[in-house]
Order: C-alpha cells, then structure tokens, then sequence
C-alpha cells in the first residue's frame, strides 16, 4: 500500500460499516445515530461528498471538511457502452491514476467486473491489463466504489460480483477481504455471489482459506482459479509467472483450499485457437481436474492489440467442451461481452481519455 493510500484511510469513509461510521461519530463527539446516517447516505443514497449529506449539521459537515475528511468516492472519467449494454466505466483515483470496471447486463442479473489493482504484475500474455506493469493496489474504497457506480449509472442493483478485472487480487488480499465484507454488510451482496479470481500465487491459497475464515466467518464466495492449459510446459508459455508455481503444485493447494473452505474451485481455461484448443488438450485437461469439486469456465480469447494469439471458432469451442462432458467433467462456456469496446475478460487496462472512443 502506498503512503497515500495509508493517509487516506484515515480520512476517507467509504469502506466503514455501520458500527465503524457509529465510532467515527462518537469521536467526533456526536450521537451514534450520526454514524448510521453517514452510513445510509453513502451505501444506499449514493452520497459523493459530505456536502451532500445535508441531514447531518451544518456545522459539523463544515468540521469534518476542514479536518480533510472525505466520504472517498472517485471522479467518473468516462463511460463507454458496447452494442450488448455492457458498459465500462473509467475512474480517476486521487492520485491520478485510472481505473476500469465493467456492468454486464442482462434481463435477470447485472455483474460488476471489479478491478483489484490498477495494472498487474502477472504477465499473462493473453491479457492486456499487465502489459504496463503493476503501479499500485486499490484500496477499499476504491473497490468498492466501483460497485457503487455502476449501481448509480445503469439504475440497477448489482447482483453479482467478480473480482476478475485489472489486478492480481491475491496479490491485495486484505483489501479484497476488507470489500467483500463491505460489499455483504453494506451493500447486501451476499457472499455466494460473489467471485475471486487468481493466476495463481505460490502458497497463498491455504492461506487464503484461513485468513477468510477469521475475517469474514464461513467462507462462501467463490474461488476462480486461471489454469488455461493442462500441462506445466504450455501453462509457462502462456502465464510466465507459472514457471516458479508447478501446475502440480497450484493443484496441490486447490485441493488444500477445497478441505478448508468445503467450497469447491472453479477453473477459468482461456482457448486460444491452434495453441491450447485441441482435443489432446481438452482430454490432458479432463484427467487434470478428475476427481476434484470443481467446475471449468471455457472462454474463448478476446483478442488485444500486442499478441497474434487467435480467437477459436465456435466449432472448436463446442467441441472442446464436449470432450470435457464426454470425461465427466462439469463445464460451461462464458459469453464474450462487451468485445467491441475493450470490455470483455482480458481486455482491460488502464487507459487516458484521449484514447477512449466514446458512444
């Protein structure tokens, strides 16, 4: 965390709970019930500013201001809307820095893909976010806010959540567990839908499943784990990062967190065409995960600007995951949204408004 971030957690209000805001009042020498007003304004009336709190006095509104206390909303930069409704949202941070988010529409349920950090360091190289490289993690309000806004500008509540925008979230752990916690008490997304994805992080996930436990009780959200190749040599061409983290090994910790948690994993498996679609692949990929609790998302490469990667044809697709079924394996294929405006899963990155095409 920066030394930004750590002063600004001190000022900012956006990320407490209910009983957190009730402390801040009473030490600032007000009511309890004050706390639960902020509480209210900020969660559910969407305030961006204490200006805007007007049920609180007006004299300590003006305290709080001069104090440089902020409720830590973010500035919308800019929104682009794909022809699907899928919409991404750009947000500047107080340092500058921009974050993306993305509301996936449909008649039933709206999904927040939110960012955890802004770039990544992983290096996957399907993926556009960590062709710049990591410059910080996202604090709580940060990621929160983002869930917040699309709330505000599709004029919907938020069903689901999916940790799986810019950013390794393991990588911010505490801070992801801090927003889950916020997003379940204060925005009333519970834990079941709920998703975190990982690259995978050499010995974390165990520790994850702990750290879980204490900071949120039982642990229900899911766990999103990127293989998107059956075989260490091929997992090491596609996810660089995966040459000091066997596949085996990843495996090993899966079933580790399984014991724990008593949630099963998913599996994300990304094909890209001629390299890992194959049906040798789909059957090395089937023994791989045989026996475990578990469930693989296939999803077919959105391509970016800085790899020759190919998109598979849906032939190649529905092939492969009926070679999956044919192997008793429980798959499904995750729709690409919002391909036409950088929006779809790995085409996220932290971008400048002269290079946005608006609608």
């Amino acid at each position: 965390m920066s030394k930004l971030s750590q002063l600004s957690n001190n000022l900012l209000l956006l990320g407490l709970g209910s009983k957190g805001l009730e402390e801040f009042a009473k030490k600032e020498g007000e009511k309890a019930f004050r706390g639960r007003q902020i509480h209210e304004w900020i969660y559910q009336k969407g305030a961006k500013n204490l200006d805007s709190i007007t049920v609180l006095p007006k004299r300590w509104r003006e305290s709080l201001i001069n104090k440089g206390i902020k409720v830590g909303r973010l500035e919308e930069i800019t929104r682009v809307v794909a022809k699907d409704s899928t919409l991404k949202l750009l947000m500047g941070t107080f340092d500058g820095e921009v974050i993306e988010t993305v509301g996936i529409p449909t008649d039933k349920r709206l999904t927040v893909c939110v960012s955890s950090q802004i770039g990544c360091p992983m290096g996957c190289r399907f993926c556009a976010t960590g062709k710049g490289g990591l410059k910080r993690s996202l604090d709580v309000n940060e990621i929160v806010d983002q869930v917040i806004s699309i709330r505000e500008i599709m004029n919907r509540r938020p069903t689901h959540i999916v940790f799986m925008g810019m950013g390794e979230p393991l990588l911010n752990i505490n801070n992801v567990l801090d927003s889950i916690q916020c997003l379940t008490n204060d925005i009333g997304i519970g834990q079941r839908r709920i998703t975190v994805s990982t690259v995978g992080i050499p010995g974390t996930l165990p520790d994850l499943a702990k750290l879980a436990q204490k900071r949120l009780g039982r642990v229900k959200f899911t766990l999103a784990v990127s293989l998107h190749a059956p075989n260490q040599d091929l997992r090491k061409l596609i996810i660089p990062s995966a040459s000091s983290y066997p596949i085996t090994s990843l495996l090993k910790d899966c079933k580790r967190y399984i014991e724990l948690t008593g949630r099963r994993v998913s599996f994300e498996y990304i094909l890209l065409g001629g390299l890992n679609d194959k049906d040798i692949h789909a059957e090395q990929l089937a023994n791989l995960v045989s026996g475990f609790q578990s469930h693989i998302n296939l999803i077919a490469y959105n391509p970016i600007a800085e790899e020759k990667f190919k998109r598979p044809s849906q032939f190649r697709v529905n092939k492969f995951k009926e070679l999956l079924e044919d192997n008793g394996i429980a798959v499904s294929v995750r729709a690409s949204r919002g391909r036409d405006k950088d929006a779809a899963c790995g085409q996220l990155r932290s971008q400048e408004l002269a290079n946005i095409n608006v609608n």
